[in-house]
């Protein structure tokens, strides 16, 4: 009879959501609870010299360290930890004895085949049971692929992986795959099939496989909730729940919803994963998720615009996640268009001598509108609002770095726009570099509010009055005065966003005089 088993990685892939600090306690309930739901094979984490040992950490410095968890009276379930090739020296691994986990899944790039096949030799002669997981699989043609299970074969590992890492895969493909699997694959090495959910096929996927006649011994991976990175994996309580009806399964799916409820529940409201625009089209573009997230991040461009940066980056590049390349892309996009400075000299004769008054789109900009509105009417203020139109006055300027604000900007109001160069419109009254604008904070180097602050130093501005600058709060509803956006929810991207507000303003209050309206709710100067 057919053998599927169902993998959790859970404490593995999931941990891309929370950086792998699940909390002590949460890595006992999780692996308790997978044990007591009759899961086949549990992943406990990634073992890495890249990491120190953490015990409230699913990131293990040892093998010994990741046993330390399992249960001392193992039951059925294998106890695996996963490996990226380079990170770890196997010659510090011991002999496998029955005080370890069962066995190790070794992650590695085309790139790295045969020394990552090496390794996957030491480690079978170690004892393990060993889980060869050649990522990308999207990234081999097919004779590189019945090479790679030739070599696959010699080896003769516990299992073999079809992996979709970027959720790009569609039935077609997998089925291709699988069968040149399951023709020259050696006929008593599991078939293992790992998936992510960017284009919503995960699922789909699992079960075209398990609907092959075929009378191969199956490895399913998923994960609680479909917690990981982007948009998520395979659920593991949807696919043992249809395990159990099509299949006659006996996994336990309570322990399951107990985990859901007590655990990953609150790692999701903290960091959410699944569905989204963004990992769609690393998905369809063939790209590293990571991708996705670093410009979603951004909140300063269009669906579309996202989807040219992808369609700009070099293929080998799109494989293996690279920051300074995909900021150097960015960057470089941002400042596409040709600028059109023809009336820079006379906005530089129209600030010359006055006081700016900058208003951002803070909820302070709403309650102390009448504070804004008095110290506007003063003769010698030029009025800017920043990414909107004020609607308490009509500003004398409306500066704009974000392509999706000034599509929602009228006519009339695009007349009067000072934008930054990543924004393709006639009708603005003032192009100037984004570039020239940027600062050397990560998480606010291209803030709006400190991109015009910028700019009026530039512009010889001496004293800037800044109103509706208020920093960001973890409820997105508390952060703008036009009602919610889709901001970021990361706790920690949000602390580090108004740290660097506060650092850059604090910075320029060395070069102009700068005069908080209305103070700042986030951060401090």
């Amino acid at each position: 009879m057919r053998n599927i088993r169902i993998l959790d990685c859970t404490l593995r892939d999931g941990g891309y959501c929370n950086q792998w600090a699940f909390g002590e306690a949460n890595i006992r309930k999780v692996i308790d609870g997978l044990t007591e739901a009759e899961i086949d094979i549990i992943e406990c984490g990634f073992i890495s010299n890249k990491v120190q040992s953490d015990k409230d950490k699913s990131k293990f410095s040892s093998v010994e360290e990741v046993s330390a968890v399992v249960p001392t009276k193992k039951a059925d379930p294998l106890f695996v930890a996963m490996i990226n090739y380079g990170e770890y020296d196997v010659d510090k691994i011991p002999v496998h004895n029955d005080s370890l986990i069962d066995g190790i899944r070794v992650a590695f790039h085309k790139k790295n085949v045969i020394p990552a096949l090496d390794m996957c030799s030491a480690l079978k002669e170690k004892g393990y049971k060993v889980f060869i997981q050649a990522m990308v699989t999207m990234a081999y043609s097919d004779l590189e692929f019945l090479d790679l299970i030739s070599k696959v074969n010699r080896v003769k590992p516990y299992a073999f992986y079809i992996v979709d890492s970027f959720g790009m895969m569609k039935k077609r493909d997998l089925m291709r795959f699988f069968a040149l699997t399951e023709k020259n694959l050696d006929k008593d090495i599991f078939i293992g099939f790992h998936s992510h959910n960017n284009l919503q096929l995960a699922y789909s996927n699992a079960l075209a496989l398990l609907d092959m006649r075929s009378g191969r011994d199956l490895i399913i991976d998923s994960t609680v909730y479909g917690m990981g990175r982007g948009a998520g994996n395979l659920n593991t309580e949807i696919i043992i729940d249809h395990m159990n009806n099509e299949y006659s399964q006996g996994y336990n799916l309570k322990p399951i919803l107990t985990i859901m409820d007590e655990v990953i529940n609150g790692f999701y409201q903290q960091n959410p994963w699944g569905y989204s625009l963004p990992n769609y089209l690393s998905a369809v573009h063939n790209a590293h998720p990571n991708y996705a997230g670093y410009l979603s991040d951004k909140y300063t461009m269009t669906v579309d615009m996202m989807d040219d940066i992808f369609a700009r980056m070099d293929p080998v590049k799109k494989v293996e996640y690279d920051k300074e390349y995909i900021e150097q892309l960015y960057t470089e996009y941002m400042n596409v268009s040709e600028v059109r400075e023809q009336h820079r000299e006379d906005f530089k004769s129209i600030v010359s001598g006055k006081s700016v008054l900058l208003i951002g789109p803070g909820k302070s900009s709403d309650v102390e509108k009448e504070r804004i509105k008095q110290r506007s009417d003063r003769d010698d203020v030029i009025t800017i609002s920043v990414n909107f139109s004020y609607p308490y006055l009509d500003p004398d300027f409306i500066f704009v770095s974000n392509n999706v604000r000034f599509r929602e900007l009228s006519e009339k109001d695009k007349i009067k726009c000072i934008i930054t160069s990543n924004i393709p419109d006639n009708l603005a009254y003032l192009q100037v570099r984004y570039k020239d604008l940027l600062n050397d904070n990560e998480f606010v180097k291209d803030n709006s509010g400190l991109m015009v602050s910028r700019l009026m130093i530039q512009f010889g501005v001496k004293h800037i009055i800044l109103a509706g600058f208020d920093g960001y709060s973890y409820d997105v509803l508390e952060n703008y005065m036009d009602g919610p956006r889709i901001l970021m929810t990361k706790k920690a991207i949000i602390d580090a966003t108004n740290q660097g507000m506060a650092e850059i303003f604090s910075k320029m209050s060395k070069e102009v005089e700068l005069e908080f309206l209305t103070p700042p709710v986030h951060f401090q100067i």
